[in-house]
């Protein structure tokens, strides 16, 4: 079985609308003249994982914000069923409220506030920060910053969870860190969740489905099916998803240079480096 399966870029209809926690249909999206999107139609299904790839402006940040409600959306183009919730590249901290604070805020319709903070201690727990709970954000590192602004985007129970790049600024160790907590939430709140990205690689390890966007409209879409655990970038089926992925992207892989040494990345028998008997012969 092919480790990509396409699957139609046009949401088919359905009857049974309780099978989604997100609906896009005919979905339009303009700043002044310019058309940011243009006919959106997506399908979000009940604790799937989607990955939204794309170039830079084709409107992946700017779909994310309609369905986050964070934009005024037309009637009838963004359909939610349960609440939604959003973590987005920058961790967006009060500076003057400590950790636990900042997670209750996305409780402040919970008047008590001592259920406030011990569903923001909970949820705290859940990202391993425990020990930060009266921390100020400036005494967290990167990835401290970004399991806060997680807990506080999970605190209040979303059916969806919306990530826009919230990765891209971390190194490459904290990076993946992060990716195999988001897996283990995801499975632990049973909840949807669409990663917005720019890293092919990060969305073949955590997605079970790829989007990619191109001026405006769903261009390809394709279903992983192998398991995470089945998923190692060294496969020969892994590398050549990631070419197909990329040439959607408009991006060509480079072939890799035999003269390149795989583990340090150095050149070795460059073009003009001769022998001693050549450099002597005349």
């Amino acid at each position: 079985m092919a480790f990509l399966k396409t699957s139609p870029t046009t949401a088919a209809p359905s009857a049974d609308a309780s099978t989604y926690v997100a609906r896009v249909r005919d979905h339009h999206r303009a700043f002044g003249r310019h058309q940011v999107l243009r006919g959106i139609d997506l399908d979000i299904r009940h604790g799937e994982f989607v990955a939204l790839l794309g170039r830079s402006g084709c409107g992946k940040s700017t779909l994310l914000r309609s369905l986050a409600r964070l934009d005024p959306t037309p009637p009838g183009e963004v359909e939610l069923h349960g609440r939604t919730a959003v973590a987005f590249q920058e961790p967006r901290l009060l500076p003057w409220r400590d950790v636990r604070e900042n997670v209750a805020l996305a409780l402040l319709n919970t008047p008590e506030k001592g259920v406030r903070h011990e569903r923001a201690e909970q949820t705290l727990a859940e990202v391993s920060l425990t020990e930060k709970l009266h921390a100020w954000p400036l005494q967290l590192s990167g990835g401290q910053a970004q399991r806060v602004s997680l807990a506080r985007a999970l605190v209040s129970n979303p059916r969806l969870l919306l990530l826009d790049e919230p990765f891209s600024a971390l190194d490459a160790l904290t990076r993946i860190e992060m990716h195999q907590l988001v897996i283990e939430l995801w499975r632990h709140h049973s909840m949807a969740v669409l990663i917005v990205t720019h890293d092919v690689d990060e969305a073949l390890a955590l997605a079970d489905r790829l989007v990619v966007l191109d001026e405006g409209r769903v261009a390809r879409t394709w279903e992983i099916t192998s398991p995470r655990s089945d998923r190692n970038p060294a496969k020969p089926e892994i590398a050549t998803a990631r070419a197909e992925i990329l040439s959607a992207l408009g991006v060509q892989p480079t072939p890799p240079n035999p003269n390149r040494d795989p583990i340090t990345g150095e050149l070795r028998n460059r073009p003009d480096d001769r022998s001693g008997n050549d450099r002597g012969a005349a």
